[in-house]
């Protein structure tokens, strides 16, 4: 059976959260629980960053899902929550011109809770197969998302679905 770029890229990515989930049960990462079953989550968009090299899927859980595909972000609803599990970009052994993820860099999310300060949301990261969580506080997770305040401090646009 041959299967399809698109195919390998997708598998290879499930096994490696297949095996970021095997049983580790990570701590807290500035005061937001590590969120369990995340790897179920539906994918709201990719992105590869090329400033570090890295490949990312961006995910939602059921409540951010329901919200993007009606169009409702601006603000995102309260219970929901954003993903991003983060590769180092890696070009495909046998085609050398595509890339695809390779060495689990990071996972870090935004839960979207009422009562969360001046932006809304609680953020948190994990860090390295041993997910350890990124203490440095929100901060600086602010800081970085302070481009896109406007857009309720999220930098994914969810990617459009054929209907």
């Amino acid at each position: 059976m041959r299967f399809t770029w698109s195919q390998r890229v997708m598998f290879g990515a499930v096994l490696s959260l297949f095996v970021l989930s095997s049983g580790m049960a990570a701590e807290p990462s500035n005061g937001l629980s590590y969120p369990e079953g995340w790897q179920d989550w539906s994918t709201l968009a990719v992105s590869h960053r090329t400033d570090n090299g890295t490949v990312r899927v961006i995910l939602g859980n059921e409540i951010a899902i329901a919200a993007a595909r009606r169009g409702e972000t601006q603000p995102w609803p309260d219970g929901a929550m954003l993903g991003k599990v983060v590769w180092k970009a890696e070009a495909l052994a046998d085609w050398p011109a595509a890339i695809g993820p390779g060495q689990f860099v990071h996972a870090e999310f935004m839960a979207r809770v009422e009562g969360a300060g001046e932006t809304g949301w609680r953020w948190g990261r994990w860090v390295g197969a041993e997910l350890q969580p990124y203490g440095k506080g929100e901060g600086e997770c602010i800081a970085c998302h302070t481009p896109v305040k406007q857009r309720d401090w999220v930098f994914t646009e969810p990617a459009l679905l054929p209907r």
